[in-house]
């Protein structure tokens, strides 16, 4: 846990110096659907839509599709992942109502570790994107730090609230090295195995730009049944 309090305290350095320096622009949504269904005990599959909107709903900002093949190195605890990205982005011309889209493809590669420690449910993942952009390839590294605690529940199961939150930073392989950061947390609640259901704020820091969103998220996750 002691390494825990320092990748806060880090973290909270961090977050101060670019609220300092990041100029705010509107707040936006972004409604998500995670899907991860088992295959076999070893294998599964994770499917996600976003749907990122300048505003609450209607003003396209980005569309955003994964896909990919996971391994349990563990049973629940430790998977490693191979995936693909198609993401659709609309960006404004600067002085302008106009947009301007534009396509990218992403190959990504990650490890997700699972911890548990009492009532607090931690969540690490670490991920490798290759992104081909119109005109550009890049490399970008990124971390992600999760936790989930449930507030009326012992556990994590059937008709749990819970609150969630998570930071995670993402590192260029070229310069600038500081790509973002993002920082999160929401109110959840266990719909049963299958479902569970978040709304959120994320904080969302560039290096010169920052941008608050809200989250509205749908987890589906399948365990494998052996007896089917």
């Amino acid at each position: 846990m002691k390494y825990l309090k320092a990748y806060y305290l880090l973290f909270a350095l961090i977050l101060s110096v670019n609220l300092i320096n990041a100029q705010d622009t509107d707040t936006g949504n972004w409604f998500m659907y995670f899907g991860n269904q088992a295959i076999n005990k070893k294998w599964n599959w994770h499917n996600e839509v976003q749907y990122r909107n300048y505003n609450f709903a209607g003003d396209t900002q980005q569309l955003l599709l994964r896909t990919g093949i996971g391994y349990n190195l563990t049973e629940n605890n430790n998977n490693i992942l191979l995936g693909y990205g198609f993401i659709n982005s609309q960006n404004y011309i600067p002085g302008t109502d106009d947009k301007k889209g534009n396509n990218e493809h992403r190959i990504f590669q990650q490890f997700i570790t699972r911890q548990n420690f009492g009532r607090i449910y931690l969540q690490h993942r670490y991920r490798v994107e290759e992104r081909f952009l119109e005109n550009d390839f890049q490399m970008r590294f990124r971390y992600f730090l999760a936790l989930n605690v449930p507030i009326n529940k012992a556990k994590m199961e059937d008709k749990a609230f819970y609150f969630s939150a998570y930071n995670e930073i993402f590192i260029n392989a070229e310069s600038p090295v500081f790509d973002r950061d993002r920082v999160y947390g929401a109110l959840g609640y266990v719909i049963n195995k299958n479902f569970r259901v978040e709304a959120g704020f994320m904080r969302q820091i560039q290096e010169k730009t920052g941008r608050n969103q809200f989250q509205i998220a749908v987890y589906n996750t399948i365990p494998f049944n052996s007896s089917k």
